[in-house]
């Protein structure tokens, strides 16, 4: 099937998610370019009641997102999207998605309706060129942590969390400053923070919240450590 009719505000104002990532950390990172840059891609998985025809998400609307571990060397404990790079066996973009996806989720790429692409966008701190694939499943496939290791948590949030005001806020750290948001027992800033700032804007999902609320991301990251421990301690 094709993408529900919740998702068309967004689908049909892509253009508006590239030019707010663009924006994205603030000056310093706007002059930041990328040298020889390696691609990548990652997976921005939807789903919920695709019979729904409002423009807003259904009450049962998630996106996909992973943690990764705390002893990774790099973005230790960083929440994300699936993906990774780009392998020689890799026959397009969609297929890096789908494929990093199934390796840290184990989701099945058949359970996923692949409904757009969006352009290119430069991460300097990490020296990769990610293309987000948009996809939604109409019947979420079983997803997990595959390996411990790499990523300590798989979560389908429900969007109803990151719309809502009292989630959102501003971190800063350095030069750096963006959007943020606390889910759970996650924290979402850097790249995913501003592209899931980005997408929910370009949906005209976005309900007002307190911008000139900025907090030190160390904080953050701080507070998102203690919900971690109290959501691992109520799931036993």
């Amino acid at each position: 099937m094709s993408a529900p009719r919740w998702l068309d505000p967004l689908l049909g104002n892509l253009g508006d998610v590239a030019s707010e990532i663009e924006q994205r950390g603030g000056a310093v990172a706007a002059l930041q370019r990328v040298r020889n840059p390696r691609r990548a891609s990652v997976l921005i998985l939807f789903d919920g009641d695709p019979t729904a025809s409002g423009a807003t998400p259904p009450e049962d609307a998630t996106v996909l997102l992973t943690q990764r571990a705390s002893a990774m060397r790099q973005h230790a404990g960083q929440v994300a999207f699936p993906g990774g790079a780009r392998d020689p066996e890799d026959a397009d973009d969609v297929a890096v998605a789908l494929r990093e996806a199934w390796e840290e989720t184990g989701l099945d790429p058949d359970s996923v309706e692949v409904v757009a692409e969006l352009d290119p966008i430069e991460v300097p701190v990490s020296g990769f060129r990610v293309v987000p694939v948009i996809g939604f499943a109409a019947r979420p496939s079983e997803v997990r942590a595959v390996d411990p290791a790499e990523t300590a948590l798989v979560r389908r949030v429900p969007l109803a969390e990151l719309i809502d005001p009292a989630h959102r806020f501003m971190v800063r750290k350095s030069f750096y400053r963006g959007p943020a948001f606390a889910v759970g027992p996650m924290l979402v800033w850097g790249f995913t923070g501003g592209l899931v700032n980005a997408l929910i804007g370009a949906a005209g999902w976005e309900r007002p919240w307190d911008t000139d609320d900025v907090r030190p991301l160390t904080d953050e990251v701080r507070a998102a450590a203690a919900r971690a421990q109290t959501w691992q301690e109520s799931a036993r």
